[in-house]
């Protein structure tokens, strides 16, 4: 938090570069440091690239050990659209907000399209913790962090006193 290219929208990804060795090696990296933080997504804007390219998915999340599995998906150009107006709030941390967690209102239902690694199109209709996930990493796209959607800041703060058993 603080750097300014978690502020900024981040740049398309030519639809003809995606099978290039940069890209592919800027989704492995993504991959990679989603894994190795344990978190539920990743964005490109959080490993310093200025491209809309996000990772999420987990069987099973360390932070979040509640949460029904989401698919293993890479998603590049993302657009989401929400398929009602109802919010669901739910608590939220990121690795680009280390230590703090609040509650965030997010669409409960969307549909999230773009393309996959191969350049295939991705089109899916998805609520609960999955919704979340995609609208989190995606607000990376637009240089939005979970703080800046926190409605009520009595249920915002250290993760350690939030949920000691997760520390």
């Amino acid at each position: 938090m603080g750097d300014p290219r978690l502020l900024k929208n981040a740049t398309l990804v030519d639809v003809a570069e995606i099978s290039s060795p940069k890209i592919q090696q800027i989704i492995q990296d993504l991959l990679e440091t989603m894994k190795s933080a344990n978190g539920a997504g990743l964005a490109a804007p959080q490993i310093g690239v200025d491209l809309q390219i996000v990772v999420f998915g987990f069987e099973k999340s360390v932070r979040y050990p509640d949460a029904d599995p989401v698919p293993q998906t890479i998603i590049i150009n993302p657009v989401i659209t929400p398929l009602s107006f109802e919010l669901e709030e739910g608590w939220e941390g990121c690795l680009s907000v280390p230590g703090l967690r609040g509650i965030v209102p997010r669409y409960q239902k969307i549909r999230y399209q773009g393309l996959n690694e191969q350049g295939e199109i991705i089109d899916r209709k998805v609520s609960g913790f999955h919704a979340r996930v995609v609208q989190h990493e995606c607000d990376h796209l637009h240089g939005y962090l979970f703080p800046m959607r926190v409605k009520d800041f009595t249920r915002f703060g250290f993760t350690e006193v939030l949920f000691p058993d997760l520390g």
